[in-house]
């Protein structure tokens, strides 16, 4: 059964760097018009020249939106796959007893995308961890699985093993043989396009993103665990201890890095701030986030698509009573730094959603005297 958790998504209308009052539905959740994430997929192939790869991804829904958009991707269908009922329905499938999964049907030129990078678009939008089923949806017809044929077996058995040695543990995703697909029903076709509202409350809801950016990373930039890149920034940038963070920090600057608190909205320092430089984290002096990747979001905390140094972004879940976040810390100070959401505009999608208490503003013109200067050619060029 597919769950639209209701209390996740009110935890971001209501916690922290939320929506504020905005139009009715999802919009008010997300802070900003509903859009497409992808164009449907519309590749010109004879399907002589076509491959087919089957994926069980959870949510065919999500599944559909991970692959519309990648170059030489011709077609997504979403249906189902394994099982012993010829043509079933999604009632049947989600009732349990035909032992399908639900998969999208991807067809393809191969002339124009690897085989390799579809396999590494799959995993990232997977928990291989999870042999439960996916994300909020439990049960056999959401587990994760890749269908393949002969030819295509060494290559996603050898992205099995990459996997499993990125996690060190045992990989729930089976690779099983090819099977017949059979195409759901035509309202579940391109679902994001018929009813955003709904997808993107469902998605949300489910905390498919936030896994994701816990498992690989946020999406659209480096998880960044390089341990020589590490210890370089370790080297740069330390934490002053406990007594002196109570000397050097405001009493909101203290309690929103050292006890995870949030300032007001609209009324700090940064939310409205349009000059060009850097932030930094307030305790170390990391370099976080650039003005250059700085929008206004409309909930009254500064946000950003993508942070400056991605190695020095640490993301975590946030459980709470109202539903899982993403918290987001800097790497050598861990100060609370905000959230991250999967609601923000392009390129990434992101939204880093900060305190303007945990960040430090370096204009331009004195990045150069305040040891920033390999940053100005940024600004330069833009």
């Amino acid at each position: 059964m597919r769950f639209l958790s209701v209390l996740a998504a009110l935890a971001l209308a209501l916690g922290a760097c939320s929506s504020p009052d905005g139009p009715a539905g999802i919009e008010a959740v997300l802070g900003q018009p509903i859009q497409s994430p992808v164009e449907p997929a519309s590749l010109d192939i004879a399907p002589a020249d076509a491959d087919t790869l089957i994926l069980a991804a959870g949510c065919f829904w999500c599944a559909e939106t991970a692959f519309e958009g990648v170059e030489g991707v011709a077609k997504v269908t979403s249906g189902f796959a394994g099982g012993t009922v010829a043509n079933p329905s999604y009632d049947q499938v989600t009732a349990g007893g035909t032992g399908h999964y639900e998969v999208i049907e991807v067809v393809y030129d191969p002339e124009q995308v690897e085989l390799e990078t579809l396999l590494d678009v799959f995993w990232r939008n997977v928990d291989p961890l999870d042999g439960g089923g996916q994300f909020c949806d439990r049960g056999d017809s959401y587990r994760s699985a890749l269908f393949v044929t002969e030819a295509q077996r060494p290559a996603a058995e050898a992205s099995l093993r990459e996997v499993g040695e990125r996690f060190d543990a045992i990989i729930q995703t089976k690779v099983l043989d090819a099977a017949p697909f059979y195409p759901a029903e035509d309202y579940h076709q391109d679902f994001w396009l018929k009813d955003p509202d709904r997808y993107y409350s469902y998605r949300i809801g489910c905390g498919r993103d936030a896994r994701l950016a816990e498992l690989w990373g946020p999406k659209g930039s480096a998880s960044a665990e390089d341990p020589e890149l590490v210890e370089e920034w370790a080297s740069r940038f330390e934490r002053p201890s406990d007594s002196e963070l109570k000397e050097q920090l405001s009493g909101m600057q203290y309690r929103v890095t050292q006890e995870d608190g949030t300032e007001p909205p609209f009324v700090n320092a940064y939310d409205d701030n349009k000059e060009a430089g850097i932030y930094v984290d307030v305790v170390s002096g990391e370099p976080l986030f650039s003005s250059l990747d700085k929008y206004d979001s409309g909930t009254g905390w500064p946000s950003f698509t993508r942070p400056l140094e991605p190695s020095l972004i640490v993301t975590r879940p946030d459980p709470g009573l109202l539903g899982d976040r993403t918290e987001v810390r800097s790497r050598v100070a861990d100060s609370h730094l905000g959230h991250v959401f999967p609601d923000g505009p392009a390129p990434t999608g992101l939204r880093y959603c900060m305190n303007s208490a945990a960040m430090r503003f370096i204009p331009v013109a004195e990045l150069e005297a305040e040891g920033y200067g390999e940053y100005a050619a940024l600004f330069a060029q833009s």
